[in-house]
This record gives structure tokens, sequence and C-alpha cells, in this order.
């Protein structure tokens, strides 16, 4: 009797045991809390809300262009296709633009130079933060070390050496030029970038960002390679 009574004890702590890691295993760890600042969420949600107004100015651009179209008449087509051709230039930085702005001259820290630290040239990284922080404003123009910056062009590392558009920019002292839409826009985009944190990124690397006063009129050269049309074909008049 006494080991039918063991025995049916041994099988109810089984089950118990059963149900207790089963019940274990439903209340696992939940995934690993967002531990982000509010201050991070917001400069996360803003950055992408800027995103988003970026994407809405460049399809009401896109339907302005249809509805041109539509309201010409064959005569005015082709003045109306130059003009957009004119314009894809531009945005492509193909042609030279003068305008009020910025210089900005990267510079060897003192620091650096009075302890004869080597000098070496800006890291792809620390380029790219500092046109990270020049996007938070719309409607500028951008030149690297005399090379034009849009949004087609890229920084990278090759071999060793930063290069913009695959050209090396330079070892430091180069400078850099912003043009705004306006004085007003320039003198935002200097006061917000004398404040930035990314004066302490280029000081880390032993660089310093000499911003200069915004000026009324500087200029900025076009990209100096020609684009070519891999695919399109012009139709033979008629057709």
């Amino acid at each position: 009797m006494k080991k039918v009574i063991h025995w049916k004890f041994t099988f109810i702590l089984l089950i118990v045991g059963f149900m207790i890691a089963i019940q274990y295993n439903s209340m696992k760890t939940p995934e690993e809390r967002d531990t982000r600042d509010i201050w991070t969420i917001r400069h996360e949600l803003s950055t992408e809300k800027q995103f988003h107004s970026e994407l809405l100015s460049e399809i009401r651009e896109l339907d302005k262009t249809i509805n041109t179209y539509k309201s010409l008449s064959d005569e005015n087509t082709g003045k109306a296709l130059a003009e957009t051709v004119d314009n894809l230039y531009r945005q492509a930085g193909m042609t030279d633009v003068e305008g009020p702005g910025i210089v900005i001259e990267v510079r060897p820290s003192a620091e650096s130079v009075a302890f004869g630290t080597p000098i070496t040239g800006i890291s792809p990284d620390l380029l790219t933060r500092f046109v990270n922080e020049v996007n938070r404003y719309n409607g500028f123009t951008l030149e690297i070390d005399g090379k034009r910056f849009t949004t087609l062009s890229s920084i990278r590392d090759i071999n060793g050496i930063t290069t913009v558009n695959g050209l090396n920019v330079s070892t430091p002292p180069f400078t850099m030029k912003i043009i705004s839409a306006s004085l007003t826009e320039s003198e935002k985009m200097y006061n917000y970038l004398a404040a930035s944190p990314i004066h302490d990124d280029f000081y880390l690397d032993n660089l310093l960002l000499d911003i200069r006063k915004p000026e009324a009129s500087i200029e900025i050269r076009g990209f100096p390679e020609k684009l070519y049309n891999q695919y399109l074909k012009e139709l033979p008049k008629g057709e």
C-alpha cells in the first residue's frame, strides 16, 4: 500500500514539475527594452519627419511638372522639356552655382601642431557625419575640397584615402563651401553648425572646423565630369 501511495505521490510531483516548467517557458524574459532617452527618440522622429517632408516636396514638384506638360501646346512642349533638362542638370550638380553661403576650413588643431602630431586625412565616417549635419537643412549646395557633393555623390575609403566622387580629399587644411537659398538661411546654417557637437568629433581626430561668417556671394563649381546616356535614344523626327 505504501508503495502505491509513494508511486502516486511521485507521479503527482512529476505532473506539477512539468506544469511549472511550461509556466516558466511561457513567462520568458520580455524582449529587450528600448533604453533610448526621450531626446534621442525625438531626434530620430525629427529626422524621419524631415525625410517625409522632402519626399512630399519632390512629389509636389513632379506633379507641377506633369501639370505643366498637360497645359502646354505642342509649340511650347520643347521649351518646357529644355527647362526640365536644365533643372535636372542643376540638381545633378553639373552647373556652377553662385549665391549666399558660408565657407568652412578644416585644419589641424593647435595642440596637434604644437606637439608635432602627424597630420592625417579626414576619415570617411567623420566627413559623412558632417554631411548629415548639413542635411538637416534643405535647399543647399555643398562643395568639399573643390568637389561638388550631390545626392548622387559618395564618400568612400579607397586604399586608405578618403574620397568624394572617387577623387581624393586633401590632407587638412582644406575648405568646404555651402550655398543656401538666402542669406537668412545661411545665417541659420552658420548658427547651427557653430553650436553643433560635430566640433567635438573633429577635435577627437585632431581637427578643427573654422566656420566663417556668412557671405552674400560665393561660387561653387559644377561637377566637371559629363553625363553619358547609355540607354535612352532620340527618335527621328516624325515618329
